[in-house]
């Protein structure tokens, strides 16, 4: 199925010293490439090796969407993950709402092979008891209206689905169930990012995640100027400078 225009994929083998360092960064449920690119090219710019892959059934069709799980998202993390381990000397793991999940997992089974984990917005659960009945309704129903674009800043569009794919969802809440389970596995250091308004997830995400982990090493910044998709947001060159200070510390530790 055709890739729409704007869900390309990004990488970049890094520069200088700093391309000792790879950077993996996952985007979001329904999303694509898009909304991760513009933190993806300014961590290049700083030298560092970054990679920004498309999940299996996002930046096509929400309908193909429906035929994926979350195995198959996790598939491809975990392949860009053992390259990248392969080619720079640490790794970096970094996500947005579901990629946040997703790069959770990827800490909680890999260890060691990641120096430190990025989150923005992270989902692992829903405070939402609707969904309590999507077993039952992702067999019934195809979608539901769309979660796309909660960016405060004017004219930005994230370019994810209008629709959102039932099947999908009842896995990724899976995921969310399993990740939850072992998020004390998590030992990395951890630099959270969490909008004050989000009309997606909801904070009891990010409280979960910090009363779980194991790490020592945990920062949790807060962005007053951003809804949910913060990377494309007014509070955008924050979360991007942070980032590169915090992989500069631990690198330097």
């Amino acid at each position: 199925m055709p890739v729409q225009a704007h869900a390309e994929e990004f990488r970049s083998p890094g520069s200088g010293a700093s391309a000792a360092t790879g950077i993996l960064l996952s985007h979001g449920f329904t999303g694509s490439p898009k909304s991760m690119r513009p933190f993806g090219e300014h961590l290049a710019a700083e030298g560092y090796g970054v990679s920004v892959p498309r999940l299996p059934g996002h930046g096509t069709r929400w309908q193909e969407m429906n035929t994926t799980r979350w195995q198959d998202w996790y598939a491809v993390l975990e392949n860009e993950l053992t390259r990248l381990r392969k080619e720079h000397d640490r790794v970096f793991v970094g996500g947005l709402s579901m990629g946040g999940c997703l790069v959770l997992r990827l800490a909680e089974q890999h260890g060691a092979d990641i120096s430190g984990v990025i989150l923005v917005n992270p989902s692992v659960r829903t405070d939402d008891k609707r969904l309590a009945a999507l077993p039952v309704l992702q067999r019934l129903v195809p979608s539901f209206p769309g979660i796309s674009n909660d960016i405060k800043k004017p004219g930005v569009d994230e370019g994810a689905y209008d629709r959102m794919p039932l099947k999908a969802l009842h896995s990724l809440s899976q995921l969310w169930t399993l990740t939850r389970a072992d998020l004390a596995k998590v030992t990395q250091p951890v630099l959270l990012f969490r909008s004050t308004v989000d009309h997606v997830v909801e904070p009891s995400s990010g409280r979960a995640i910090l009363a779980a982990i194991s790490s020592r090493d945990v920062t949790e910044t807060l962005l007053e100027d951003s809804y949910h998709v913060a990377t494309l947001d007014n509070d955008a060159d924050r979360i991007f400078t942070d980032t590169a200070a915090f992989i500069h510390r631990i690198t330097h530790a």
